[in-house]
């Protein structure tokens, strides 16, 4: 039996009713990821896939997809949901930064800021290593991120902002999400805290710490792991990167 080590500071994934919930709110990305599978032409692996927002979209429009996260709870929320469908997708309990298929595939991807939870070295060696030893001959690996912006790096840490409204999948009720915000300068983390709030009432606050790459940074990292950066947006609609990108969206192949 695997023993999984969670990344800390992820503890808003570990309701995935309540996550699902919330990430109904609106995402761009999909109509990217659904044009690199098909370009892709084979088998392709999200990472972090979660309650399988993307993988079963995917799996919707015919594409031979697996999702892999470590987190039992968002597995079984997105086999659920495969179930309902019909959709026909493998989903794989697995570490990121350790896993071991036996297969490989034409693309991989880690979506929506997910590699961000990687926050030291050694993660993120194994992490790249597992992507290349996967990759098929001629295959892509890509990842978005955020682009460190330097107003939230300074943000009071007792501040409180709202960052997201929605029903309750359990009730009624609205439920508030508030987020309180530090940033660990010598480990380059955002540590955050989400306060979620039904009516006037706190009922849970939850951890979320995300490492933060700059873009150098990110480009190095890549490198000397054994990527090659083919393609470097700044958004979904195919941007080119600059020092206002909010995001950083990266398609690599193996060196």
């Amino acid at each position: 039996m695997n023993n999984y080590k969670i990344p800390d500071g992820t503890e808003v994934y570990w309701d995935a009713v309540l996550y699902d919930a919330e990430d109904k709110q609106s995402q761009n990305d999909l109509s990217f990821y659904l044009a690199a599978a098909k370009k892709a032409r084979g088998p392709v692996l999200e990472l972090a896939c979660g309650t399988g927002r993307l993988t079963l979209a995917l799996a919707r429009a015919g594409i031979n997809i697996a999702g892999l996260d470590v987190s039992q709870a968002m597995l079984e929320q997105a086999r659920k949901k495969a179930v309902k469908e019909g959709l026909k997708a493998d989903l794989i309990r697995g570490d990121a930064r350790s896993f071991r298929l036996k297969r490989k595939f034409k693309l991989i991807f880690i979506p929506f800021n997910s590699m961000q939870h990687l926050s030291d070295l050694s993660s993120l060696e194994r992490f790249f290593a597992s992507v290349r030893a996967h990759l098929a001959p001629g295959g892509r690996f890509m990842l978005d991120v955020f682009n460190p912006h330097p107003h939230y790096l300074v943000r009071d840490s007792e501040e409180r902002l709202p960052v997201s409204c929605y029903k309750d999948p359990r009730g009624k009720e609205q439920i508030l999400v508030e987020e309180q915000y530090s940033y660990d300068r010598a480990a380059q983390v955002s540590r955050i805290t989400w306060h979620y709030i039904r009516g006037r009432k706190r009922f849970a606050s939850k951890r979320l710490n995300m490492r933060c790459f700059f873009p150098q940074e990110l480009d190095a990292l890549l490198r000397y792991n054994g990527f090659k950066i083919l393609k470097k947006y700044g958004d979904f609609n195919l941007e080119p990167f600059t020092g206002a990108s909010s995001k950083q969206i990266v398609i690599c192949r193996k060196t």
